[in-house]
């Protein structure tokens, strides 16, 4: 049956036990509602509509999560973001960390079987336009999290089962600005109370030979 190493995990240096919190914009309704804020509304409105006749269903549906001011989490296909060039990069250069600190540790342990607990931490990944236009414009970066085991055999070869988290604050920053369009009079809508910032939540489960 082998042997569990129930010591620290493999691969948590460098994560963080935490997802990032939410930006520091105002609390939620809390400024004063503004003309041009309701002209910032019907504009994002107008904006959910085109990227959904244009394809970008995950980018509308975000932006349309936001206008509904529930401030519930949205839940995703965490498959389909591991799928992405970028994320699949990320998480199998973790499951990579995590066979050779297993093989490392069984090596030192006498070669006998065993299972070996393991946590990435969370860290967090890029989506470019070039990886996805429509992920690009839904989240622009995500946060990820695996959670599994690693089992090697005596003659050292491994079985990772695993569990990916992904988690994103989905919200403007104040201040911030992307392709040269400011973030302040998006981030407003949450501020004003005509929206609500909300946490964009997913998992996924994966078995690597």
């Amino acid at each position: 049956m082998g042997q569990t190493d129930l010591t620290r995990p493999l691969g948590r240096p460098g994560g963080w036990a935490d997802p990032e919190p939410p930006c520091g914009n105002a609390e939620h309704g809390t400024l004063p509602v503004r003309p041009y804020d309701l002209l910032t509304l019907a504009a994002c409105h107008a904006l959910a509509a085109l990227w959904r006749l244009l394809g970008l269903r995950n980018a509308a549906g975000m932006l349309r999560h936001y206008l509904r001011g529930t401030g519930a989490p949205h839940r995703v296909d965490a498959g389909r973001l591991l799928a992405l060039p970028a994320v699949r990069a990320a998480t199998e250069a973790q499951l990579t960390r995590w066979r050779a600190e297993a093989l490392k540790r069984w090596a030192a342990g006498g070669r006998a079987p065993a299972a070996y607990p393991a946590d990435s931490g969370w860290r967090d990944v890029l989506i470019t336009r070039d990886v996805s236009p429509d992920w690009w414009l839904a989240l622009r970066y995500m946060e990820f999290r695996l959670t599994g085991t690693v089992r090697v055999a005596v003659d050292g070869t491994t079985v990772v089962d695993y569990r990916c988290a992904v988690h994103k604050a989905w919200n403007f920053d104040r201040g911030g600005r992307e392709l040269g369009v400011p973030f302040t009079p998006f981030a407003r809508l949450h501020e004003t109370g005509l929206a609500k910032e909300f946490a964009v939540t997913g998992e996924a489960f994966g078995h690597h030979a």
